[in-house]
């Protein structure tokens, strides 16, 4: 892609780590800072300066700090200039501005531009920085700076946004969090010559003997590295609390990513956790998401329907492999109930999914205190979950109390999980009531995969007829003697053979992508070759790789399908080849 050259170094949902330059060597990075012409900073930190032409209306210019573009000039460059038009206040959203901003590389938006410029239809109109010029009045308007931004994101995903005036080290992880990639100073410039200082965790005045430290720098390295390690989000919701607006656009933004598909992960980095330290934690979209899926669109293992076990969750993931859960097991001495787990904040975990994301990898700290919103949580997927199975016996090990028609054997008692009296009654409620046989490992390991299938693929007809052989955990997948996959635990799903790829393609198992006509696959999915795509696509999941009518493969996700209108480099990993 001509002009600024970047690359997608690192990315958790809207947010990216840009490398800015030479792909292989990157001069800058992002999130970064916009200097004005008097300002200096190291060029890892800032990558741009700024400058405007004053006048009516004004012309902004953005130049490059170093060779961005080494492949045309080792001078510094690109240098991106626009007029922004007449930009009207957001209130006045019904109105026509008249003049609108120019179209290129430099592309200055605003609210009212994004509701009556038409001119931003043009499929053509392919920016490298976008400029949402009136971000500090939509910060003002409750949900406009965090939808303005997503529809920014979603219709430009290729491009850097900057949102001028309203960042700060005080907000910068949050800012970063809804998609912003540039800040500037001016801000932090304001609060100085108020003899005060934007720190991490907010403004604050100056002390008289107070050491010169760079909070800026502090800032971009922590968010930097929070969007590599995935943990973005909470230091996002972290940061939030120094401000009641923004934990506003917390709540916003997090309504509107629950709201749209291809936003979310499937698969995630093994090293990946979900930490629910605060309240606010509990309505990330990917829990939410759980939770829909959980309530609406989850089926247990066949067979499993007639007596419903309620189990507590554990500290240790996977749950089975947590001392609590080895002796729930000595003590049921069967393997034909449905077994759930009870936690917060996901609200229930089947045994059948308990190894995939997010069930496998969430972090919450334990009191054994249950706050309202927990148990009306609970007590909602557990209603719906009987409803929708009609269960003829409910064993409740959970310590959670739970009504429902349904006859139900309390074994707890009041007494705690691992109590040998409990456990006792566990088993006998089990030994009294289960009047089906034992699974052999086999057909367990296949409901669980069937179960995992349906969560992860478009549907589990690819595993009818198939038989599973191997060690744990490293479970093989076979059809008439020839693999078709292998259950990778660090993944939570499956690992696909070249076989399996015409199974699915023809039961229609996977999400699709569309390669261009007459083009060689010879690498990665990316825009160059890319047609159409799934707009559900989720990060990290398995998909099929068609031409035509031709399927050819399969790649992973590198991206959600957010990014796949326009991002540059790679969009998913070329897996299998037929």
């Amino acid at each position: 892609m001509a002009g600024l050259g970047r690359t997608v170094l690192a990315r958790h949902r809207m947010a990216r780590m840009w490398g800015l330059g030479d792909r292989t060597n990157p001069e800058s990075k992002s999130p970064g800072l916009v200097l004005s012409e008097e300002e200096s900073m190291d060029i890892i930190w800032a990558p741009f300066t700024t400058t405007s032409d004053g006048g009516i209306p004004r012309k902004i210019i953005l130049d490059s700090r170093a060779p961005f573009a080494p492949w045309e000039s080792k001078e510094n460059g690109p240098s991106l200039s626009a007029s922004i038009g007449h930009v009207l206040p957001p209130s006045l959203d019904e109105a026509d501005a008249g003049e609108v901003a120019s179209k290129g590389d430099l592309l200055p938006i605003s609210w009212q531009s994004l509701n009556h410029d038409e001119g931003l239809l043009d499929e053509n109109l392919n920016p490298h920085v976008v400029v949402l010029t009136d971000a500090l009045q939509l910060a003002n308007r409750p949900g406009r700076l965090v939808e303005a931004i997503f529809i920014i994101k979603k219709k430009f995903p290729g491009a850097l946004l900057w949102a001028p005036g309203i960042g700060g080290p005080d907000n910068c992880a949050v800012m970063t969090w809804f998609g912003i990639d540039l800040f500037d100073t001016t801000r932090s410039k304001q609060a100085e010559a108020h003899g005060a200082v934007l720190t991490w965790s907010g403004p604050r005045m100056l002390s008289a003997d107070e050491p010169e430290v760079n909070h800026w720098e502090l800032a971009l390295t922590e968010t930097r590295s929070a969007i590599s390690n995935h943990s973005l989000r909470e230091l996002a919701q972290s940061q939030s609390l120094s401000s009641p607006r923004l934990v506003e656009h917390m709540r916003h933004f997090d309504n509107l990513i629950s709201s749209k598909d291809g936003v979310l992960s499937q698969i995630v980095d093994p090293s990946a956790a979900l930490r629910i330290h605060s309240v606010e934690s509990h309505d990330d979209p990917i829990i939410l998401d759980w939770v829909d899926f959980m309530t609406n669109h989850y089926t247990p293992p066949e067979g499993l329907d007639d007596i419903l076990v309620l189990l507590p969750c554990s500290a240790r993931k996977p749950y089975s492999l947590s001392r609590s859960h080895r002796s729930f097991h000595r003590a049921m001495n069967h393997n034909s109930t449905h077994e759930v787990m009870v936690t917060s904040p996901l609200g229930l975990v089947p045994r059948d999914l308990e190894q995939t994301w997010p069930a496998g990898y969430y972090d919450i700290p334990v009191t054994g205190d249950w706050t309202q919103d927990e148990i009306t949580r609970v007590t909602q997927m557990l209603d719906s979950l009987v409803e929708r199975n009609k269960y003829r016996l409910i064993i409740n090990h959970s310590g959670m109390k739970y009504n429902c028609e349904t006859p139900l054997i309390d074994t707890r008692e009041g007494s705690s999980a691992t109590n040998p009296e409990a456990l006792e009654r566990l088993g006998q409620a089990i030994y009294d009531n289960v009047r089906v046989k034992r699974r052999s490992s086999e057909k367990m390991n296949l409901d669980n995969f069937k179960s995992v299938a349906r969560l992860h693929h478009l549907n589990d007809l690819w595993l009818q007829g198939t038989e599973v052989r191997g060690r744990i955990p490293r479970w093989k997948i076979l059809k008439d003697g020839e693999q078709l996959a292998m259950w990778a635990p660090e993944r939570g799903g499956f690992s696909l053979a070249k076989s399996s790829i015409p199974v699915l393609e023809s039961l229609n198992s996977l999400k699709r992508v569309n390669l261009k006509e007459n083009i060689k696959w010879k690498g990665d999915i990316n825009l160059a070759i890319l047609e159409s795509y799934d707009e559900t696509i989720r990060k990290g999941e398995d998909i099929l790789v068609m031409q035509g009518s031709q399927c050819l493969g399969s790649a992973r996700a590198a991206a959600p399908a957010w990014e796949w209108g326009g991002t540059p480099g790679r969009l998913a990993k070329s897996h299998q080849r037929l």
